[in-house]
């Protein structure tokens, strides 16, 4: 394959990418194929079925047993295809409390965070999700968790980054 930017040769190879694209600091895609172009440097991140790796992240996000972060609340309002102001009125608060809510300057209320999870796992129609994580979730507690992604034939699993290396 031949680099756009310079005409050089694109090498491709495995390894682990940390996925900053999501908007999230916190993911890392393990053996995802990587080209890279020896002449400049230009590189490409060849990511198969986008849409069940996202899938795959959020059911991971809205299972994790700490309040969400402020960026896991905007991927998540993204991955539900709402605008700012669209999640606003679903969520009945004004688009300022949204924008507050995803830059960490006011904290989601447990509530609100109750029902963002319930309407990703609602929109997927997942069937295994039970009432009863949720109260499992510790909801003085907020923070990142490292998460490890793999592609797996037809989907994305989540996986130990450390197994991977």
């Amino acid at each position: 394959m031949e680099c756009l930017n310079c005409g050089g040769k694109m090498e491709t190879r495995r390894e682990n990418h940390r996925y900053t694209e999501s908007g999230l600091d916190n993911v890392t895609l393990v053996g995802v194929e990587v080209r890279r172009c020896a002449t400049c440097g230009e590189w490409e991140l060849v990511l198969p079925r986008v849409e069940a790796l996202h899938r795959s992240l959020a059911l991971t996000l809205v299972r994790k047993r700490t309040r969400l972060t402020a960026k896991e609340v905007r991927f998540l309002r993204k991955y539900l295809g709402f605008s700012g102001e669209d999640f606003a009125r679903r969520m009945h608060v004004a688009p300022e409390t949204v924008s507050r809510w995803e830059t960490g300057k006011q904290d989601m209320g447990w509530t609100a965070e109750m029902a963002l999870r319930l309407m990703v796992v609602h929109e997927e129609r997942m069937t295994d999700y039970h009432l009863a994580e949720l109260e499992e979730v510790d909801v003085e507690k907020r923070q990142s968790e490292l998460m490890a992604f793999q592609s797996v034939r037809t989907h994305w699993e989540p996986t130990d980054l450390g197994a991977q290396v």
